[in-house]
């Protein structure tokens, strides 16, 4: 295989994404990069398309899209003639598992903040917190105490 224009180690493919090797076989592994071309002694080699692609993945990721979204745009990304009306809807359905994030983590830290103002900083036994955090009808907001899976 010719080694013209895949001249980069993943090393260095790592740095210039910002993130670890593991990061970059890993999406290799779960087929968002593409399989590097290799050496003669098997060393991965990329170009600056792999790069550009890492790039995107990682700034996707960022702003908390899933693998599968990702997978999404980036096939779509791959297609610019297509409309980018699929790409809106991926965005729009993200933008309002963020907005309903939101909601529920400002729910908890309403809690959180009224627990701890309510501590009274005696015993672990006439502990506020304590008290709130074993019994659920003591949370003010319902969304509350969704718990921190609900969160991620």
């Amino acid at each position: 295989m010719s080694m013209r224009g895949q001249s980069i180690s993943i090393g260095e493919l790592a740095r210039r994404a910002d993130c670890k090797p593991e990061t970059v076989r890993y999406y290799e592994r779960i087929g968002l990069l593409r399989d590097a071309s290799r050496t003669d002694g098997g060393q991965r080699r990329y170009g600056d398309d792999t790069v550009r692609r890492l790039s995107f993945i990682r700034h996707a990721r960022d702003f908390g899209f899933s693998v599968a979204s990702v997978r999404e745009l980036l096939a779509m990304s791959d297609q610019p003639d297509m409309s980018c009306q699929e790409v809106d809807a991926i965005a729009t359905h993200h933008l309002k598992k963020v907005e309903s994030r939101l909601q529920r983590l400002s729910a908890l830290r309403e809690e959180l903040q009224r627990m701890v103002t309510h501590c009274a900083g005696g015993k672990v036994e006439s502990c506020r917190i304590i008290e709130v955090i074993s019994d659920h009808q003591l949370c003010i907001t319902e969304n509350s105490h969704g718990g921190a899976q609900d969160l991620g």
